[in-house]
């Protein structure tokens, strides 16, 4: 299997994206997975490693990268330690992004004859799956997309209250369960938002796709309720909606890995590639 491993582009606002790319090299063109990492996560995170390779192993050339201010750095990839980078992050940010990986991946050399470039698709987990049907909407390479975990709206999901206080200080702080980080979003990322209203609107996106559309969601899921996958289903003209019983946001993933894959992940890894493969 080939890995090319912590590539660095060109992203938005002078910072890099950092991506990766598995693969197993026959020679013949194969359909390509894009993968966005959702809030606070990032490309290495957990057992993202082994999807890229069981993926690859599936006959799919699987990139997967770190939005260009999700808090990383080239240097260290592996933790969150550019806090001014996240705090100046937003969803146009990581759609601009996204557009360039995709822009990269059909225009290097090195895949030029690994790659099926009518057969793009796109995967994203939590807020990265709405970025995925954004960028589905907006850009017609994209043939499938399949998202876990992931939101139904990115407008409605703040409190008054926390936008007033958030005009008035200038910066929020998310806490970063993990790290224990105080993580600042500066009020730019909600003033974007209401700028790109129409871009940002993911129920008029999704009521627009004409392609597949596979919605994987865990009805336990504490960060995101399993009420957005219902909401993603009604809307979408050719949705379908995959339940995860009891699942929860990471589908039993944890950061650090520890080699072992969880039943509800093994489950919703082995639907995505049969939805993709159909």
């Amino acid at each position: 299997m080939i890995q090319l491993q912590n590539i660095a582009i060109a992203g938005s606002a002078n910072k890099h994206i950092l991506l990766d790319v598995f693969y197993n090299n026959t020679g013949v063109a194969k359909p390509i997975v894009i993968f966005s990492h959702g809030f606070k996560g990032f490309k290495d995170w957990g057992h993202f490693e082994t999807v890229a390779k069981q993926f690859a192993d599936a006959g799919f050339v699987f990139i997967k990268f770190n939005f260009s201010h999700n808090g990383t750095t080239p240097t260290d990839p592996l933790n969150l330690g550019d806090l001014e980078a996240f705090g100046h992050n937003n969803y146009v940010i990581e759609l601009d992004d996204l557009k360039l990986v995709i822009d990269w991946t059909l225009a290097d050399e090195r895949l030029e004859t690994e790659i099926d470039s009518n057969q793009l698709f796109l995967l994203g987990h939590s807020r990265g799956g709405g970025i995925t049907i954004l960028k589905a909407g907006e850009d017609e390479r994209v043939k499938k997309i399949v998202t876990w975990a992931s939101v139904s709206d990115f407008i409605n999901r703040n409190k008054q209250r926390t936008i007033d206080t958030w005009k008035q200080e200038g910066v929020v702080y998310a806490m970063n369960g993990r790290t224990k980080q105080n993580m600042p979003m500066y009020y730019q990322f909600y003033q974007t938002l209401l700028d790109n209203k129409e871009r940002l609107n993911i129920n008029h996106v999704v009521k627009r796709l004409q392609i597949p559309f596979l919605i994987i969601h865990g009805t336990s899921d504490e960060a995101v309720s399993y009420h957005d996958a219902e909401e993603l289903k009604k809307s979408a003209k050719k949705g379908i909606l995959f339940t995860v019983l009891n699942g929860d946001h990471t589908f039993g993933a944890k950061h650090p890995f520890n080699g072992v894959m969880p039943d509800d992940a093994k489950q919703v890894i082995e639907k995505t590639i049969s939805f993709l493969k159909e």
